[in-house]
């Protein structure tokens, strides 16, 4: 399927935030957006393990976040600060050129403008997720889940006064993902782009 481009260009200007607890599913449809609109992918997640990897953790592995040495660099997150905010600093950079879709926790409630979509899935869903994802038992995605999103959440709190996961106040679009798959996922996002972002696309810009 094409690219809903339009004569000028829309998408140029097209900002989209997709956010999500862990598991949710997030980073893969935030990707598939990104190539079916031409658009950059920039990921909140990926700044910060390019930071861990400058401070000496080892970030390999997609489920990196979900590991003891993930949930050790989240401490050192909580002690210092200024790491979340130099990385929303170079995501909001990002969003001011336009043509992205950005894959982040704060930049719904930063940035002014965008589409944001907020991916709804139950903790139980998502644990099974990473486990068959990272093969993790059940038990020891769950532990890993409760830990990292309770300082995650932490984080933001101290650093924005937002509530991650709460407050879903920024958000044009909440689609509820416990029972759809990956292509249901992305063609319920790609029909709402198309018809509410597009379409109205002053509005997000």
């Amino acid at each position: 399927m094409k690219p809903k481009t339009g004569g000028n260009g829309k998408t140029k200007r097209l900002v989209l935030c997709i956010c999500g607890m862990a598991g949710s599913g997030k980073s893969t449809v935030a990707k598939k957006l990104a190539e079916h609109y031409g658009l950059k992918y920039r990921s909140g997640g990926d700044a910060l393990k390019a930071v861990a990897a400058e401070m000496g953790y080892r970030t390999t592995g997609e489920g990196w976040w979900e590991t003891e040495e993930g949930i050790r660099f989240l401490g050192k997150r909580l002690n210092n600060l200024e790491i979340d905010r130099k990385v929303d600093e170079k995501l909001l950079e990002w969003a001011e050129r336009g043509g992205v879709v950005l894959d982040s926790w704060a930049m719904p409630w930063l940035l002014k403008k965008g589409f944001k979509v907020w991916l709804e899935a139950s903790e139980q869903v998502r644990a099974r997720r990473i486990a068959k994802r990272d093969n993790l038992s059940l038990e020891a995605a769950e532990r890993f889940l409760k830990e990292k999103e309770a300082k995650t959440k932490e984080i933001y709190r101290k650093l924005y006064g937002f509530r991650l996961g709460e407050d879903l106040t920024p958000f044009h679009l909440i689609l509820d993902v416990n029972r759809l798959g990956k292509i249901e996922v992305f063609e319920a996002l790609r029909m709402a782009i198309d018809n509410l972002a597009l379409r109205n696309l002053d509005k997000y810009v």
